[in-house]
């Protein structure tokens, strides 16, 4: 049975932003795709929108093309990913200030992943930057950026404990992150409590929930599972004998998302960071059920009762 406590019609208020995180496309086709979800997405005047940067820093000049693309040809604000992960620091540094010569002043400061993927052992490199604290820091050398970060309501996987985690991000803080943006989950309490365990920590930037609306299960059962994130025995029952079935599946997954983004809204939530796949339906469809329209600013936008 779902976790979402969904009782009545929110009180949709003024202050509702959403972003988007898309990823660097890998030929004609997926670029395409990419772009018609830009263009699907930018009416609804997004707060930001993120590309990301690949394990080992393996999508560099893509993703700097894709923010270039965005610089150039959208009213889209976007915030280039940086990793520390097989490179020097003077490598890094040069790849933020090539995104600062671009134009860029809105970066996602990230660790990464070891170039092997997700779950591998993760060595620092030698000469290079160890963490994603000493990357904000090396950011915000460069300038006043607005830098966002990550959060892990379940627990980084490599952590020990949420102790651990809490010092990590609150360094991230104190080095100048502006915002932390979680993993994706699908257990709202467990958001909650993470909210109100990282306050006592004394942490007090915006905590904003990273949504991942299931396009396909099994991908991202097999995702969450390397990442540390929890599937529900009702998240995985409700999408059973579905994998032959793309309709249905769709339908349901809608169905899931509105339920887990209104759900936050409830609690008064007023950020959220869509991970949309280069997809730009459910990102559409949810932002729509939080009161979010074409051709209304962002956070400024009148208040719709979903």
């Amino acid at each position: 049975m779902s976790q979402y406590r969904l009782s009545r019609r929110p009180d949709i208020g003024d202050s509702v932003r959403v972003s988007f995180e898309f990823f660097p496309p890998k030929n004609d086709d997926m670029e395409a795709r990419l772009w018609d979800t830009v263009k699907r997405l930018e009416p609804l005047a997004p707060h930001f929108v993120s590309v990301t940067y690949g394990a080992g820093g393996s999508t560099r000049e893509r993703t700097a093309r894709t923010v270039n693309r965005i610089l150039a040809q959208s009213s889209l604000t976007p915030a280039a990913h940086l990793t520390c992960v097989d490179a020097t620091r003077a490598e890094v540094d040069e790849v933020i200030a090539d995104f600062v010569a671009m134009g860029v002043r809105n970066f996602v400061a990230l660790r990464g992943d070891p170039a092997e993927g997700v779950g591998a052992c993760y060595t620092p490199h030698p000469g290079g930057y160890s963490n994603g604290a000493e990357l904000v820091g090396a950011i915000r050398r460069q300038g006043d950026f607005d830098v966002s970060v990550s959060a892990y309501p379940e627990k980084h996987p490599e952590s020990p404990d949420f102790a651990t985690d809490f010092d990590m991000l609150k360094r991230k803080v104190d080095n100048g992150a502006t915002r932390a943006i979680t993993q994706f989950f699908f257990e709202n309490d467990q958001f909650e409590r993470y909210v109100e365990k990282a306050r006592a920590a004394g942490i007090y930037i915006p905590i904003v929930p990273g949504i991942l609306p299931v396009h396909n299960f099994k991908q991202v059962a097999n995702f969450a599972g390397r990442c540390g994130a929890h599937i529900p025995n009702w998240l995985a029952e409700r999408f059973d004998g579905l994998h032959d079935d793309p309709q249905t599946h769709a339908l349901v997954a809608a169905a899931v998302a509105a339920e887990q983004v209104l759900d936050l809204v409830e609690r008064g939530v007023g950020d959220f960071h869509f991970y949309t796949m280069n997809r730009a339906d459910l990102a559409f469809a949810m932002s729509h059920l939080i009161g979010i329209r074409p051709g209304e600013a962002n956070g400024g936008h009148r208040a719709v009762a979903a």
